[in-house]
């Protein structure tokens, strides 16, 4: 199977302007810039200045994209859960009240299993869970996903599933309303168009669920829920994945997929806007990974050709600059709402960049094998037709923590680790994630929890 031969896709062109935006609460300005290709941004590396461990932590490396402007970001915070050193720190109050999230398989720790009760589904069962948790817990991963590493930065537990809990207490720090296989539009609008989509969940439902829990925790009515919605940090992602991967991989064209991506991405804006007007002050909204480096991908259209791939990465060129157009358009429309609503914080989360950070300099985290799955088929990415993780006569490698996926499709603990570093210090969320004032401790290294403690 082969993907399409030209690299250089005519993508819609957007109206990618460097503009200079106001961030909020004082944390001065911001540039956004185009997305460099790998090649760029492998150059750019190079030519970054070298500083000392010291200077690195206050100093992070230019947003993704480019330029040659320098961020200093303010310090990012932990709190008990974060081990520094090694060593337990003294306990010290969350940076956020709660955490609710919205998103699909990247963002799920563990709502699907009741969605689709199935007992045949291997994210239910072990080798799923098995790094950190020992157990499946319903993340699609062999351990914590960025969703977990966030949340322990900030000082709060992981973060439940909206689906296992009744009552109020149960949210009272937070709920996940995300879902494996979650899509951003509704089954009808690919049904349609042709496709056969099943009966997924998608953010209109998730948005429901939301306002149900609302309801239990403010049983006054919206209006007397200001504390709750304005002491939250609002994860809207990642989404949107799943619209493009399955038209994609049952090789609905390109160039209609491609169409989907402005869709997509006001549905995206349509429900932070909901949020907004709900009374949330402080949204995380997080691109798309790097596509063309997800192992399932990468052998579904596999191609002779070496134009097909990224001399820097060997990542598929044409999936990524797809990625790297759902994520230009992302930006530009949190652009528009941060104009339309300047008192509220909205950070765009760049999972893209964090990501190829890993691909990039895969040595750098410890990782011997970038491009290929731990669990899954012998092909040289490690996934194939017969076998799956947890179907059929699949195989597993001994040392997760050396690959970058970990069943073909989903990343492993490991990558999941580099992208939330990469956010919570780096120069990956545009603003950086802001800190309430007066009520987190500086960070000084950045650790997380060792030990898994039940909710």
């Amino acid at each position: 199977m082969t993907g399409p031969q030209n690299t250089s896709w005519p993508f819609p062109s957007v109206n990618w302007r460097s503009r200079r935006l106001s961030a909020t609460r004082g944390r001065g300005v911001i540039r956004l810039v185009p997305i460099l290709s790998p090649r760029a941004r492998l150059q750019q590396r190079r030519e970054r200045p070298k500083t000392s461990p010291k200077e690195g932590k206050a100093m992070g490396s230019s947003p993704s994209g480019g330029g040659r402007a320098r961020l200093l970001f303010p310090m990012v915070v932990v709190a008990a859960a974060a081990v520094l050193a090694g060593a337990a720190t003294a306990a010290a109050p969350a940076c956020y009240a709660r955490v609710f999230s919205f998103g699909d398989s990247l963002a799920d720790t563990g709502n699907r299993r009741f969605v689709y009760p199935n007992d045949s589904d291997p994210v239910l069962r072990l080798p799923y869970g098995e790094t950190f948790f020992h157990r499946a817990t319903g993340r699609f991963s062999d351990g914590r996903i960025v969703l977990d590493f966030l949340a322990d930065a900030l000082g709060l537990p992981f973060v439940r599933p909206y689906l296992s809990g009744r009552r109020a207490e149960d949210f009272a720090r937070g709920a996940n309303f995300a879902v494996g296989g979650a899509t951003a539009l509704a089954p009808e609008f690919f049904r349609d168009r042709g496709f056969n989509m099943s009966n997924v969940v998608h953010l209109d439902m998730e948005m429901k669920w939301f306002r149900d829990m609302i309801g239990l925790l403010c049983p006054d009515g919206i209006a007397g829920c200001s504390d709750v919605m304005n002491q939250s940090l609002f994860l809207v992602g990642e989404i949107g994945g799943n619209d493009y991967n399955l038209p994609l991989l049952e090789r609905m064209p390109l160039d209609v997929v491609i169409a989907f991506a402005p869709i997509v991405i006001a549905k995206i804006s349509s429900t932070i806007t909901e949020l907004i007007g709900l009374g949330a002050k402080t949204l995380v909204v997080p691109g798309n990974l790097p596509i063309g480096c997800i192992p399932n991908y990468m052998f579904v259209f596999r191609s002779d050709s070496k134009e097909d791939y990224e001399a820097e990465t060997g990542c598929i060129g044409w999936l990524n600059e797809f990625a790297r157009y759902h994520n230009r358009l992302l930006i530009e429309e949190l652009e528009r709402l941060r104009e339309l609503h300047p008192g509220v914080t909205i950070i765009y989360a760049d999972y893209y960049g964090a990501a190829m950070e890993v691909f990039l300099s895969p040595q750098q985290y410890g990782i011997e094998h970038p491009l290929v799955a731990c669990c899954g088929g012998g092909h040289p990415y490690g996934v194939g037709t017969s076998a799956r993780c947890g179907r059929g006569k699949y195989s597993l490698c001994r040392n997760p923590e050396k690959y970058g996926s970990w069943d073909g499709l989903h990343p492993s603990e490991t990558l999941y680790r580099a992208i939330a570093t990469g956010l919570l210090r780096g120069s990956y969320t545009q603003p950086p994630i802001p800190t309430t004032a007066n009520s987190c401790t500086p960070l000084t290294e950045l650790g997380y929890s060792t030990e898994y403690k039940p909710l």
